[in-house]
């Protein structure tokens, strides 16, 4: 028995079957670079990063705007990874919310604060916590670890 394509998507499996290759070794090497790079950036924020206590400050001088633009540049190379992660080998909404976090637009902490909410996210990052020895990050709610339950 061999699978076929609806109609629809014949056309674009059609265009995409000779980036396969690129496209798996991208996503494999996008999974390896998110179990280092992930747990590293976890364990570096303050454990406060998502209550409402934590406000970052922004000076910006001309080589601050310079690195703001790098900063959001990572920032979408890594939203872009943390979607193809999606359907793709790696932590695709740890990734995500990487990205949000090291970018800067209107409404960041909010949407990070929603992403953290999901009781499988802050599971799984409070784990990478305890493994690098770090206190866990408090709850955007302010529900205690042991209080979170279910995905």
């Amino acid at each position: 028995m061999t699978p076929t394509l609806p109609d629809w998507l014949a056309p674009l499996a059609h265009h995409l079957e000779p980036w396969l290759p690129a496209l798996t070794a991208t996503g494999i090497l996008m999974a390896l670079a998110s179990m280092v790079a992930i747990p590293l950036l976890i364990a570096r924020m303050p454990a406060d990063y998502f209550t409402g206590d934590y406000h970052p400050t922004a000076r910006r001088t001309p080589l601050g705007w310079l690195l703001w633009c790098l900063r959001n540049l990572l920032a979408l190379l890594l939203l872009i990874a943390g979607i193809l992660m999606l359907v793709l080998p790696g932590q695709g909404l740890l990734t995500i919310l990487i990205a949000i976090m090291a970018s800067t637009f209107p409404g960041k902490y909010r949407l990070e604060r929603a992403i953290m909410r999901r009781p499988g996210v802050f599971r799984a990052a409070n784990w990478i916590r305890r493994k690098y020895r770090r206190t866990p990050l408090q709850h955007p709610d302010g529900i205690a670890e042991d209080m979170i339950h279910g995905d």
